[in-house]
């Protein structure tokens, strides 16, 4: 077969590239959603980062996970709770948004660690090869404890957040003309919305350096 693997190959990227723009139109609308209310997003966010931690903390109590991860997990929340102050509003600079980048990453290294561990264990203390351990935890278990635990609050930050250069004007400076307050306002983006308009920024002027899209015409 020489045709159906080309096709394979060709649907792949296709999918691929309606899968990311279905992730950049959510993102934007999400953005939006949260532009528009603020308030209700940050009670939101705050009560979702307190139930995390009490879902880790019931987790290590009755399921036996491990105290040293759980309890980095509940610090990793913490310092998450703490850009909380200025919501939605943050400095990319500031150091507990650095923190928060960094543990997002060292949590999900740690819990893979402890997962792949765990299951490496059972599947060497088995007695046949096709014996399956009751202690192990699904594939379905473990995305869904990444996806709830250690990715959904970050996540939920990042599409939140507004990046301070794009911040709005505040009722001691506003500007002085409607000029000014329609530039204010477009210039008030979040971080997910700064991100997927400086891709396809990018996007556009590398088509237009090939002659593919004008430069006038940008995403």
């Amino acid at each position: 077969m020489w045709i159906l693997p080309l096709v394979g190959y060709l649907g792949s990227v296709v999918g691929f590239c309606f899968m990311t723009l279905a992730i950049a139109s959510g993102l934007y609308y999400l953005s939006e959603l949260v532009e528009e209310h603020t308030v209700i997003a940050k009670r939101f966010l705050t009560k979702l980062i307190y139930a995390t931690m009490v879902l880790q903390l019931f987790l290590c109590v009755v399921d036996r996970f491990p105290f040293l991860p759980t309890a980095l997990g509940i610090l990793s929340h913490f310092v998450y709770l703490g850009n909380m102050r200025r919501f939605p509003f943050v400095k990319l600079t500031d150091p507990l948004f650095l923190a928060s980048c960094v543990l997002v990453l060292v949590n999900h290294y740690v819990w893979f660690r402890h997962f792949s561990h765990h299951q490496e264990r059972a599947y060497q203390n088995a007695t046949s090869y096709y014996d399956t351990p009751d202690d192990v935890p699904s594939f379905t278990e473990i995305a869904s404890y990444f996806g709830l635990c250690v990715w959904l609050v970050p996540f939920s930050l990042f599409v939140s957040l507004s990046a301070s250069d794009n911040i709005l004007p505040t009722m001691g400076s506003e500007p002085s003309s409607s000029v000014d307050t329609g530039a204010a306002k477009r210039r008030g983006q979040g971080l997910a919305k700064v991100l997927v308009d400086n891709v396809l920024g990018a996007i556009g002027q590398a088509s237009a350096m090939f002659g593919w899209k004008k430069a006038e015409d940008r995403l």
